[in-house]
């Protein structure tokens, strides 16, 4: 039985690794795509290192900012399926680390995880 529950040991520990390995390299990768030219504010804001959740908020919160602004990422046309529809084409916006810098100024978050991430964009440009 030892055997048993230290092979489970083992196999948690191993999942629970490749899980954070994995979450290690989204972000990184995110950070390198952030560098290199302009991305969605998705991407931004996970290049920060944030969590699902706080991402999806941080990010929505983010686009009406900039329409309110009237700051315009560079307009991008992608295809996605869509309900079952292949090749469903979107108009994307893509912006630069100094517009989703200016973005994060006009921010007013109040969540205390929000604001570590309004810091971060900041902090990049």
């Amino acid at each position: 039985m030892a055997s048993v529950t230290a092979r489970r040991a083992l196999r948690d520990r191993v999942r629970a690794n490749r899980a954070a390995s994995a979450e290690r390299r989204t972000v990184a990768q995110a950070a390198r795509r952030v560098r290199t030219g302009a991305r969605s504010l998705v991407t931004h804001v996970i290049a920060t290192g944030a969590d699902r959740k706080t991402v999806e908020g941080v990010a929505d919160a983010l686009r009406t900012v900039a329409k309110k602004k009237g700051v315009k990422g560079r307009r991008a046309r992608i295809r996605r399926t869509f309900q079952g529809v292949k090749n469903h084409t979107l108009t994307v916006f893509r912006y630069t680390r100094e517009q989703v810098a200016r973005i994060a100024a006009q921010y007013k978050p109040r969540k205390a995880e929000y604001k570590a991430v309004r810091a971060a964009l900041i902090a990049a440009a």
